[in-house]
């Protein structure tokens, strides 16, 4: 599938700050996230990467996020964006700036 520029242009990429972390109870795969991006109030995100990292050493770090994506309901609780990861297992990793930048910071 292939989609234009101005497409892609549509997508809000921009870096927040992990203000908390931890897991959602009951499930395997998921971690609840308190992202600042420079608004007034944090953004809850949940993500399914509870497998692949400690959410303690989220805290504090900088990852980019997806925040335009509509609202989502995942077992009871509101997601307001997505992080972006690359890789599976082994490969998985987070992608995350080289230096600190102000929260809401946009990829462009």
């Amino acid at each position: 599938m292939t989609f234009s520029f101005d497409d892609f242009k549509r997508a809000e990429i921009q870096i927040g700050t992990v203000r908390s972390a931890e897991h959602v109870p009951d499930t395997d795969k998921l971690l609840r996230l308190e992202v600042d991006f420079g608004e007034e109030t944090p953004r809850q995100i949940l993500s399914g990467i509870a497998e692949y990292v400690d959410p303690a050493d989220l805290i504090g770090r900088q990852f980019p996020f997806l925040t335009n994506l509509e609202p989502r309901v995942i077992r009871g609780l509101v997601s307001n964006g997505m992080i972006l990861a690359v890789g599976e297992g082994s490969t998985f990793a987070l992608l995350s700036p080289t230096r600190f930048v102000d929260p809401g910071s946009h990829i462009r």
